[in-house]
Formats: C-alpha cells, sequence, structure tokens
C-alpha cells in the first residue's frame, strides 16, 4: 500500500471512532507502529486528527459542513483513483456534463487526456483544470457561485442546461442509501443534479465509500436513474463503512454497474 493511500485509509479508521490507538491501526494496517505515529503525525499536521495518548481522535467538521477548500485534501489518493476510474468510462468524442465537487476536480484532470470531447463543468475548479487542454472544447455553465463551494447553480444554471443534451453525465453525490437513494445536502445542487440526470443518455456517478449509507437532506434520485457508480474498494469493509455492503447491494440489485477502483 502506498503512503497516501495509507494515510486516507488511516485516517477514515480514525473517524470511524471515537478514538483509536496506535496498536489497533498498526494490526489493520499491517504496519510498524511507529509507522503509524509518523503517519498520525501528518494528518495532525493538515488538521485532520488529533493525537492523544496512545492514538488520535478525528478532528474534521461534518462533510456537508465543510467547503470545498476544507474538503480539497481529505483522501486525495483515493479520489485520484475514482477520477481515474470514471474518465475511463467516457468516450472520446463524447459531449459530457461534469458536475461540481472535490472528486469531480480528479475526473477532471483524467478527462483532459479523454479528448477529443466537449466538456460543460458546473465547477468554476474544473474549469481551470479543463482550460486550454488540448482536444477539449470547454463549456462553463452560466448560474451562481455558491458561496465555498464555487458550484453553479441557480435559475440560470438550470435554464442552460435545460437547453443543451449531453451523452454522459459525471455526476457526484453527497449520500447514497439503499431505500433513500442518491441525495444531496444542498437544494441548489440537488435541483442542478436532477436536470443533469434528465439531460444526459448515461449517467456516472463517482463517490468515495464514507458517502455509502448516507440519507443527505435532498433526494436527488431512486438508484437506478444511474448506470455506473464509481467508488472505492473501501467500500466492501463494513468495519470501515458499516453502510458500504448494504449500499453496494443495493445498487446491484437496482441494475447500477459498480466499479471499486
Amino acid at each position: 500500500m502506498g503512503v497516501a493511500n495509507r494515510l486516507d485509509l488511516t485516517l477514515r479508521l480514525v473517524q470511524g471512532s471515537d478514538r483509536v490507538s496506535v496498536s489497533e491501526l498498526s494490526h489493520r494496517l499491517g504496519v510498524s507502529e511507529m509507522t503509524v505515529r509518523r503517519d498520525l503525525d501528518a494528518l495532525e499536521r493538515q488538521g485532520l486528527v488529533r493525537r492523544v495518548h496512545g492514538g488520535a481522535v478525528a478532528t474534521r467538521v461534518r462533510e456537508e459542513h465543510a467547503g470545498f477548500s476544507a474538503r480539497e485534501p481529505w483522501q486525495a489518493a483515493t479520489k485520484d483513483r475514482l477520477g481515474a476510474a470514471a474518465a475511463a468510462l467516457v468516450e472520446p468524442g463524447s459531449r459530457v456534463l461534469l458536475d461540481a465537487g472535490t472528486t469531480t476536480v480528479h475526473v477532471a484532470e483524467h478527462l483532459a487526456a479523454r479528448g477529443p470531447l466537449t466538456v460543460a463543468v458546473l465547477s468554476l475548479q474544473a474549469a481551470v483544470v479543463l482550460a486550454d487542454r488540448p482536444g477539449i472544447d470547454l463549456l462553463i455553465v452560466g448560474g451562481r457561485s455558491r458561496p465555498g463551494e464555487r458550484s453553479l447553480v441557480g435559475p440560470l444554471a438550470l435554464r442552460t442546461l435545460e437547453s443543451l443534451a449531453f451523452d454522459c453525465f459525471l455526476m457526484s453525490i453527497g449520500g447514497v442509501h439503499a431505500e433513500h437513494g442518491w441525495s444531496e445536502f444542498a437544494l441548489d445542487d440537488a435541483a442542478v443534479k436532477q436536470v443533469g440526470l434528465a439531460r444526459a443518455g448515461r449517467t456516472v456517478a463517482v463517490a468515495d465509500a464514507t458517502k455509502l449509507g448516507v440519507r443527505a437532506f435532498s433526494r436527488v434520485a431512486p438508484l437506478a436513474a444511474v448506470h455506473h457508480f464509481v467508488t472505492d474498494r473501501a467500500a466492501e469493509d463494513a468495519a470501515t463503512h458499516p453502510g458500504g455492503p448494504q449500499s453496494l447491494d443495493a445498487l446491484r440489485d437496482a441494475g447500477v454497474d459498480t466499479v471499486l477502483a
């Protein structure tokens, strides 16, 4: 396991418990306690955990309350794997709608190698990534930039999307729940995703495993509305993600092609 991936898993294990010990992490990760202490020190410098005697506790705020810049460093290695897997599902020559979010910025990085593509973006960060890339015809969907997120939402964004048609919608998501389906924490984000689903021939949802089992505030669509779902292999581990296995089973029962990156 590479260092970046080990840090991602360490962070998840800390977040999944009120407190986790160095010895527990060492056993779970298959590395020495010295390595665990070094990794915890690195996470503490990022403000993601707090060292306590013999272990660590999580310090990050709930994800739905943290802005883009705060979330961007979280699980970056995992999100980059997801970005590569999601981009690989896009055929060159496609007309693509790319959603906003920290994971879809990684998708944008990998889309640049899938050209020629026409890509409409709902994220100012993704627009920066794709601007001036050879083979990418970039469209920035109009709308209001949501404070703290720089996602494009509101009536202007909805009207723009309703006038376009896409081969593929690459959708980020806040919650994936066996009964509640796909959901988001903000009403504006949910509304944009609903129109994106309606205007695309195929939808690829992408989210890390922490989103599985989550029932967010605003329902976007039932599980069957999405064709492919890209997440990380930790979703299969009930010890790390209690809602993961049940959500994966529900997705497969709904006919959603599930890709574990």
